[in-house]
């Protein structure tokens, strides 16, 4: 299943401009240790399947849903027999809508989707699973569309229940929980909008109507990843983006994205990447000419 594999860095080969691929995975074949900038979502539909993220084990049973965010590494293991859908999806489709951008930390390091923990979205997600594979495998027009718009409504459904889930795990009382969620998607927002400033911790704090200390924790407490963590997040987002763009300098791509320093830069995105700014810009340059090339492959079947 995995075609391209740099080192410990998965390239997902997508086919042409349809950023969505789809597996029906039979093969009796364990994957080492990888990691990919896309999200990943794995449910069996015949035996179970087992992953290794962030050195915990999940265990899935057949139509347990496991949703990994993209950077987390992880292991594979399959039984002896079984079918499972494996779905990829590029994160520059969600990361396109502003909701997203906000709530997708929460979903680190995963998220395991059971009848039992998640009753209420379960057999929704399940269906919504079907039908993008059913999409993806079909030759109806509009597909691609079809397809995007389920992986939306997939998303949607899941950041929705989890939002609720850790309404109820905070320390505060009901009436404030909602508020407090919104206050953090509120930040969140604006951390996306001006990531690129000289803008700090305090600063976001105040704009929160916080003190430091209780705004860090609460924003922990709700998002799944401290401020801090956020803000690089975001800045490293949009290095990435400035890096596949010809003309930058890295030392310029840094300054543009927030940082101060190259060599801070350096440090942080191969920590969230695994990989430095040079070679991430190489290993997009080298997906890109993959793509590209399966492109001019069909186009030459089609004209032959």
């Amino acid at each position: 299943m995995i075609e391209t594999l740099n080192g410990n860095h998965e390239i997902v080969n997508y086919h042409g401009n349809f950023k969505i691929r789809v597996h029906l995975n039979d093969e009796n074949e364990d994957y080492p240790q990888h990691w990919h900038t896309d999200s990943e979502i794995i449910m069996p539909i015949e035996n179970g399947y087992k992953a290794i993220i962030d050195q915990t084990t999940y265990d899935l049973d057949k139509y347990d849903i496991l949703i990994i965010p993209p950077g987390e590494l992880h292991q594979l293991f399959s039984p002896p027999s079984g079918v499972r859908i494996i779905l990829q999806c590029d994160c520059t489709l969600l990361n396109s809508l502003s909701s997203f951008n906000s709530a997708f930390h929460m979903f680190r390091p995963c998220v395991v989707v059971t009848p039992t923990n998640m009753p209420s979205i379960h057999k929704d997600l399940t269906m919504l699973i079907h039908d993008i594979t059913a999409e993806y495998f079909s030759t109806q027009l509009f597909k691609e569309a079809s397809a995007y718009s389920m992986i939306i409504d997939f998303f949607t459904t899941l950041g929705r229940n989890y939002i609720s889930r850790k309404d109820n795990n905070l320390d505060t009382q009901d009436h404030k929980q909602q508020e407090y969620v919104d206050l953090c998607l509120n930040v969140c927002n604006y951390i996306n909008d001006h990531c690129t400033e000289n803008i700090s911790i305090d600063d976001i704090a105040k704009i929160a109507g916080f003190s430091k200390y209780h705004f860090s924790r609460l924003f922990k407490k709700t998002m799944n990843v401290s401020c801090y963590e956020y803000l690089i997040n975001r800045r490293i987002m949009y290095a990435e983006q400035l890096l596949i763009e010809p003309g930058l300098t890295i030392m310029q791509v840094a300054m543009k994205s927030g940082f101060n320093s190259l060599a801070t830069f350096n440090r942080v995105f191969k920590a969230k990447n695994h990989c430095t700014p040079k070679e991430y810009r190489a290993l997009y340059e080298i997906n890109g000419n993959c793509a590209t090339c399966l492109e001019m492959d069909r186009e030459s079947a089609n004209n032959g």
